[in-house]
């Protein structure tokens, strides 16, 4: 699988062969250094009409760039509070950025502000303004020349569906400049989207079972998912977010890093750890429903294994477990870090 992006160039659509978004979404993870910023969902509506859909997409879209916000805009951590000196310190940063790349002033004004205080909607921006915008904020988020949309197309479509969301699709990468991976099924009623066979690389190829390649259908994975970034909690994660609130105000929680790619030995693959205390090898990860689908359930079990080996011990709470009860999760990975410190200072002895 190694750089087969670099063949499909942004403003293209293509047709993934032989693997699903699930599977795709695995072996982009961590993210390759040559690889676009890639945004996962599922197919539009097929009971919408192409406009319908496209806006569908361009409002998941911003509700990502609103969320990754300060990543696309340097400088911007320091200001605080949606009030009238933050408001205008960050519409001034943005202005400033855009004017020093291709992004639209007005629009990365707006978003920015929008970003500290109310995220009422962009309405004043036509479709192609917000498709170009978005686009850029999101790969800038991830230090990326552009992105690519990672869209799963359930079951064979009846030809009128399939070719709304072909044309919803070109649609996106036009005006986007994203290349759009549609994975899942064979587009027999159109010829303008060519077929891409992706092999996939074997630490991926080998968790897929011909009868069970599916991730299991639940609410949550119907929304469209983008990686973390490093050094954050995952800012669509709840669930992290509020860890992280929890462990800023503890005293024993110093050293913790968040979504950090890290590679146990020079003979393994990289793997990006949710949440991390590196000096005492502790790993925590917090897991979405998306986790129960068949492919990442044993890809957890994999990197579990391989971090166990280079001596972690890893510790897995589910999002429900972590805001029922965060007193509870707190109690356990503080164990956990006090065994293992204890443990370092008798060894130092």
């Amino acid at each position: 699988m190694t750089g087969f992006w670099a063949e499909l160039p942004p403003g293209r659509v293509a047709n993934l062969v032989g693997v699903s978004s699930e599977a795709v979404a695995l072996a982009l993870e961590p993210l390759p250094a040559d690889a676009p910023a890639v945004l996962t969902c599922h197919a539009m509506g097929t009971r919408l009409s192409v406009h319908g859909a496209v806006a569908a997409v361009l409002d998941q879209m911003e509700r990502a760039a609103l969320d990754l916000y300060p990543a696309w805009l340097p400088g911007a951590e320091a200001i605080d509070g949606p009030g009238g000196a933050g408001v205008h310190a960050v519409r001034a940063l943005a202005t400033a950025k855009a004017s020093a790349t291709p992004h639209f002033g007005p629009f990365l004004a707006d978003l920015a502000t929008r970003s500290i205080g109310g995220r009422s909607g962009s309405e004043r921006f036509s479709a192609e303004v917000r498709a170009a915008g978005l686009a850029r904020v999101v790969a800038d988020s991830f230090d990326r020349s552009h992105v690519a949309l990672l869209m799963q197309v359930d079951g064979q479509l009846p030809a009128p569906a399939e070719r709304a969301i072909v044309a919803g699709s070109e649609w996106l990468a036009h005006h986007g400049r994203l290349v759009v991976w549609l994975t899942g099924a064979d587009l027999w009623a159109n010829d303008r989207v060519p077929s891409v066979l992706v092999r996939l690389p074997e630490q991926v190829a080998s968790l897929v079972d011909a009868d069970a390649t599916e991730a299991i259908r639940t609410p949550e994975s119907a929304t469209l998912r983008y990686p973390a970034v490093a050094g954050r909690p995952h800012p669509a994660s709840k669930a992290e977010q509020t860890l992280e609130v929890a462990l800023a105000a503890t005293s024993w929680a110093t050293g913790r890093i968040w979504n950090q790619t890290f590679q146990t030995d020079q003979l393994t693959n990289p793997i990006r750890v949710d949440l991390m205390w590196q000096a005492e090898k502790c790993a925590v990860e917090i897991d979405g429903a998306e986790h129960r689908g068949v492919l990442h359930y044993e890809a957890d079990r994999r990197r579990d294994v391989q971090l166990q080996l280079a001596g972690f011990n890893v510790l897995r709470f589910t999002n429900a477990q972590t805001l029922a009860d965060i007193g509870a999760v707190l109690s356990q990975i503080e164990q956990l870090i006090t065994l293992r410190r204890l443990r370092e200072d008798g060894h130092a002895r």
